[in-house]
């Protein structure tokens, strides 16, 4: 499985009450009959709950955009059939990336650190997507049902032939049968890998990018780590052998020599990452211009460096570093976000506006535009305005816990006190803090007991988040 590894005992927690569950439901395969595709849901979701409410997250809109929309086209050609995917994006320079029971797919910011193209990055995604579709997670808890029989009856052997005097017999009885399990798991671990390289490689073609990124990612990460004590995560979850990458580049070598490789789109997100994880916006600026000496006509550098100059103050500089890039793709959403938060910072607020509503033709649903509308709309004290656009977001990123927050404090200064709870409540059930969602919705209950049906709403979405806390509860025993 490739999950974060101080998460894999919560995993067990939560998936040990529904192994010794006697009702569930058969979907025609072994590992149906112990885990279901709707309790794996369940699992997932309460599973990242927990994750958000103990891990930094990045705040990114457009990386989060960018993240989304990469994977949501790779599932279109993966054999998943549950599509309703959630994402995390983990504020961690570390390499790793991982997929969760019930469609969570999370991705540390690190790995478009590491991942030097488009296609090497898909190539991991495409790899957990099959972690997914294949449901490595319910086939796993079904393989160690098979295990335990033969394992408990083996151990109990070498446990009696100690207690009855044999000793360093007995001992050695149940050091092997120990030794035994732990190498099956493996095994059964190195299945999973095998075939969601092999999957992976399928759908990554079908998407439309070159396989071959695959083992050239696995090759460079095992050349760059091969001697060193403590690995990057991904490859302690996903080791990496010789004859892996052996096997993944015949794989990929049967494929025709096709398929994209890169886009500017990926590298200009890079720059974004390396901006986040550089010592200082100073040093960024440094290594940006040094790479734009080299090569003039390096856009993500270029990006880069206004990027750079924004953050350390350089308002005009950023402007002039910028233009070029606009005069070259008017239309760019990338490029022109970057000036509206330009001309936002120099308070240029009416031509920023103006920028906005031309992007609005463009791009009317753009995840990270609708965000600069909100930032636009508080820096000019619209908050009325700025409270309703962010109510329009909420209908597609009702579970973005990021927009919750921002609900909540716009409600707050917009003196909607109710709503303000009512956000609030649903940011700490997001983050797995159910106590908390649930005292903020008794707030909000005792400010609208003149308001009947608003109450009698607040009281059914408190009865529901309730029964939430009591399922993650039960998982958790």
């Amino acid at each position: 499985m490739t999950f974060l590894r101080p998460t894999l005992l919560t995993l067990a927690c939560l998936f040990a009450a529904h192994t010794g569950a006697s009702d569930l439901p058969s979907l025609g395969d072994a590992s149906s009959s112990i885990v279901s595709p709707q309790q794996e849901h369940q699992l997932g979701r309460a599973w990242l709950g927990l994750l958000r409410g103990q891990v930094s997250q990045l705040d990114d809109p457009q990386l989060k955009d960018f993240v989304e929309s990469s994977v949501y086209r790779l599932s279109e050609t993966s054999q998943l059939q549950d599509r309703r995917l959630e994402f995390v994006l983990l504020n961690s320079p570390q390499l790793n990336a991982f997929a969760a029971p019930g469609g969570i797919v999370g991705v540390n910011g690190g790995l478009f650190l590491y991942a030097q193209t488009e296609a090497e990055y898909a190539s991991v995604m495409a790899h957990e997507l099959a972690h997914l579709s294949q449901r490595h997670f319910a086939r796993g808890v079904e393989a160690q049902q098979r295990m335990q029989l033969p394992l408990m009856a083996a151990m109990l052997a070498g446990i009696v032939a100690a207690a009855a005097g044999a000793g360093d017999a007995g001992i050695a009885t149940i050091m092997s049968t120990q030794a035994a399990a732990i190498q099956e798991q493996r095994r059964f671990s190195r299945q999973n890998e095998q075939e969601a390289d092999r999957i992976g490689l399928v759908n990554l073609e079908k998407a439309g990018y070159d396989p071959r990124a695959m083992p050239l990612m696995f090759e460079r990460l095992m050349r760059q780590y091969r001697y060193d004590a403590k690995p990057p995560e991904f490859l302690l979850t996903h080791p990496v052998s010789e004859s892996r990458i052996a096997d993944t580049r015949n794989r990929a070598e049967q494929f025709p020599a096709k398929g994209r490789q890169d886009s500017l789109r990926y590298q200009l997100m890079r720059a974004r990452v390396q901006l986040t994880y550089e010592e200082t916006p100073g040093v960024a600026a440094k290594r940006f211009r040094a790479m734009l000496d080299e090569n003039p006509g390096l856009d993500a550098a270029r990006y880069g460096l206004v990027l750079a100059q924004m953050k350390t103050g350089q308002l005009a500089e950023a402007g002039e570093t910028l233009a070029p890039l606009l005069s070259k793709t008017p239309d760019d959403i990338t490029y022109n976000l970057a000036q509206i938060e330009l001309d936002m910072a120099a308070n240029r607020l009416d031509a920023a506006e103006r920028r906005q509503e031309r992007m609005f033709a463009l791009y009317p649903s753009n995840y990270p535009l609708q965000q600069a509308r909100v930032d636009l709309l508080l820096k000019q004290q619209r908050i009325a305005d700025a409270e309703r656009a962010l109510d329009n977001l909420l209908k597609t990123r009702a579970k973005d816990p990021d927009v919750w927050y921002q609900v909540a404090e716009v409600r707050g200064l917009s003196g909607n006190t109710i709503g303000l709870h009512q956000a609030r409540a649903e940011f700490f059930a997001l983050v797995g803090d159910y106590n908390q969602a649930i005292e903020q919705l008794d707030f909000a209950k005792r400010r609208a007991s003149n308001n009947f049906q608003l109450a009698s709403r607040i009281d059914a979405r408190q009865r529901e988040l309730s029964e939430e806390k009591r399922l993650v509860e039960q998982m958790l025993r």
